[in-house]
């Protein structure tokens, strides 16, 4: 069973989405293991809860754990942070109205990972 099939009538990854992140996480991968330091990537994907508070800029997804994704995590109660998510864990999350989550299709990134992040603990909330 794959965590990046539909849910509700989106499809959260697609293919290119998919192979970005995970070639991220491969690059970031091969660095830390190489001199211990991470790579600030941009976001390659947003994420959120149409009728909720909960939003997810995804940068990387682990090589060896691909339900793994790694990026700034908001779940809407204005502490937003850096780490890890399963992609099981959103694909099951519904909102007040039990709509699934989304993928934000006009989500360009601006800013790497950190930028958004140390703007979101400004604010409370991600603004992406």
């Amino acid at each position: 069973m794959t965590h990046f099939a539909k849910t509700g009538a989106l499809e959260l990854l697609t293919a290119d989405i998919k192979s970005c992140l995970l070639e991220n996480g491969r690059q970031n991968a091969a660095r830390i293991a190489e001199d211990g330091n991470t790579i600030d990537f941009h976001p390659v994907v947003k994420l959120f809860t149409p009728d909720g508070a909960c939003t997810w800029l995804l940068s990387e997804i682990d090589p060896e754990n691909s339900d793994l994704a790694f990026g700034l995590c908001d779940l809407g109660m204005g502490c937003p942070e850096i780490g890890s998510v399963s992609f099981a864990e959103i694909a099951a999350l519904r909102g007040e109205l039990g709509l699934p989550v989304e993928r934000d299709l006009s989500f360009k990134a601006a800013k790497s990972l950190t930028a958004y992040a140390d703007e979101a603990r400004l604010l409370g909330r991600i603004n992406a």
